[in-house]
């Protein structure tokens, strides 16, 4: 491409490029992208919009974005001053399903809530918790109509951690396949990706899980189970 920075020129707020930063600057504000870990990205059309590795997500720009190509995986747009997001593999896994944008955050609730699940059902268990209301806030999962009802139980499958980000793929695509109507994964002692049709759904189940995790951990200090079996 002649131009690429036209690929983050736009005056549009929901514009990707613009987008992600407003995203990340809320992340910010709610603890989850601290630092520079974390990280968003969009599909918009053929494209992929991605934050940049090792810069504060707070004070992220558009001339920071990188933009990949969906079919072909190369960079239409590469920074010279940034390095490209070591979860780009991970974003893409999420894309390959149909997801519009995918979330990454290094919330502690969701570090805590793996090690509970490790601690009182084994590492290979899921998360799992049911008959709370902020559950309505998620898919029942792919070509399924509507959310998660009060009374349904939510899954969400737990991942090990490794030393490099990009070594997370193959288990995260793993647990993709094994609960397909998951739309997120937890990373045990890290964090957590959570993707959606469209930036709007990512956002709201992105915020219900982290309500969810976060009830779940004060849960646990005063005993309450979170499963009626």
């Amino acid at each position: 491409m002649s131009d690429p920075d036209a690929l983050i020129r736009s005056s549009d707020p929901e514009h990707p490029a613009n987008h992600i930063c407003t995203l990340c600057a809320k992340f910010y504000s709610l603890g989850w992208v601290t630092g520079t870990g974390g990280g968003t990205s969009i599909r918009h059309g053929d494209k992929i919009y991605i934050a940049p590795s090792g810069v504060q997500k707070e004070l992220m720009r558009p001339t920071d974005m990188f933009v990949m190509d969906f079919e072909s995986r190369e960079y239409l747009r590469r920074p010279a001053a940034h390095k490209p997001s070591a979860c780009t593999p991970l974003f893409y896994a999420a894309f390959k399903r149909g997801a519009g944008c995918c979330i990454h955050t290094h919330s502690q609730w969701a570090v805590l809530v793996t090690l509970l699940v490790e601690r009182d059902f084994g590492s290979s268990a899921p998360f799992e918790i049911e008959q709370i209301e902020q559950i309505k806030g998620i898919p029942k999962g792919r070509d399924k109509v509507g959310n998660l009802g009060y009374f349904d139980r939510l899954r969400i499958p737990i991942i090990e951690n490794t030393a490099h980000e990009e070594d997370l793929t193959d288990s995260l695509e793993k647990a993709m396949e094994e609960y397909p109507d998951a739309y997120a994964v937890l990373v045990r002692r890290h964090g957590i990706y959570v993707w959606g049709d469209n930036v709007h759904k990512a956002k709201t189940q992105c915020e219900s899980i982290d309500y969810i995790l976060q009830l779940a951990v004060e849960m646990k200090k005063l005993g309450l189970p979170w499963t009626t079996k």
